[in-house]
């Protein structure tokens, strides 16, 4: 009987030099989309997912990480205090009971697999998760990892959450080369770190959600220094296509690349505009103010 989807790693040990100086002091994963910092949206994505164990594999200037998802024992006393009830439960309720937060230092910038290779010691023998908080992902009443852990599920083995990118796009992914099994999901034939596009094997990208088997930590231990003079985890993974059979999911939904400017911007519109609290008021500020307005 295979193991279940359990555990998810979060390589959150970036600089985030596109979004200087916000990042400076603070991390881009904590950066708010309406109200929620990215990492948030993240780690409720992969509870949805039935994982209970958050490893987070952190850097310097991290510490706001650990602190948001902590007890904040002086803002519950305030809240309290002041009958901040609605409030309170928000705070106190940023995780759900029974789920764990395991924090480990990635000590030098090396890239995407060493990162993922550092939450070895907790991840062990297990299956994991693998999500990156800057791809954030609408998945309009079920989560992409959900999905995916549901294809898992059936077919007990490595996925990779991939969707169609311009074809001029392809130096900013890795990119498979897919063999149809059935609508939205292929075999995995290969996969390239940032391929130029003529050299593209397709236009079908691998887009911040993974679930690896862990025979993926010894092909990272052996995987050398490749584009950018990082340890790629798409180097990894193409090694392990040697030996085990890889899929890749089209999940249903949205992603917004949060890692850009201008993406983070379009989920911060599309969010707001479904924010229980503001979607009147953002929407007509929207019709009056910028529709109007000569670009």
């Amino acid at each position: 009987m295979q193991k279940q989807i359990r555990k998810a790693v979060f390589p959150v040990a970036g600089m985030g030099t596109r979004f200087l100086p916000a990042t400076k002091a603070n991390p881009k994963e904590m950066l708010p989309v309406v109200d929620k910092p990215l990492i948030q949206y993240a780690a409720e994505e992969a509870v949805e997912a039935g994982i209970n164990v958050l490893v987070f594999v952190t850097g310097r200037n991290k510490r706001s990480i650990p602190d948001h998802f902590d007890k904040a024992y002086e803002l519950e006393t305030e809240l309290e205090e002041r009958g901040k009830e609605k409030m309170l439960e928000v705070v106190r309720n940023i995780l759900p009971p029974g789920v764990t937060c395991v924090y480990i230092r990635q000590s030098e910038a090396l890239g995407l697999g060493h990162a993922v290779g550092c939450a070895r010691p907790v991840v062990g023998d297990d299956p994991f998760a693998v999500i990156l908080a800057d791809d954030l992902i609408d998945g309009r009443g079920k989560g992409a990892l959900k999905q995916m852990v549901e294809v898992y599920e059936e077919y007990g083995c490595s996925i990779l959450g991939v969707e169609e990118v311009p074809e001029d796009q392809t130096h900013k992914y890795g990119v498979v080369r897919p063999e149809r099994v059935q609508d939205g999901l292929w075999d995995v034939q290969a996969i390239v770190e940032k391929p130029a596009p003529e050299k593209a094997p397709s236009n079908m990208a691998v887009v911040g959600r993974y679930i690896l088997t862990p025979r993926i930590f010894d092909l990272i231990e052996q995987t050398g220094r490749g584009a950018g003079g990082e340890i790629q985890l798409t180097d990894a993974i193409s090694d392990l296509l040697a030996e085990q059979r890889v899929l890749a999911h089209r999940f249903e939904g949205t992603r917004y690349d949060c890692g850009s400017k201008l993406g983070y911007l379009q989920a911060t519109v599309e969010y707001a505009l479904k924010h229980p609290e503001l979607k009147a008021k953002f929407g007509d500020y929207l019709r009056r103010e910028v529709c109007t307005r000569e670009i």
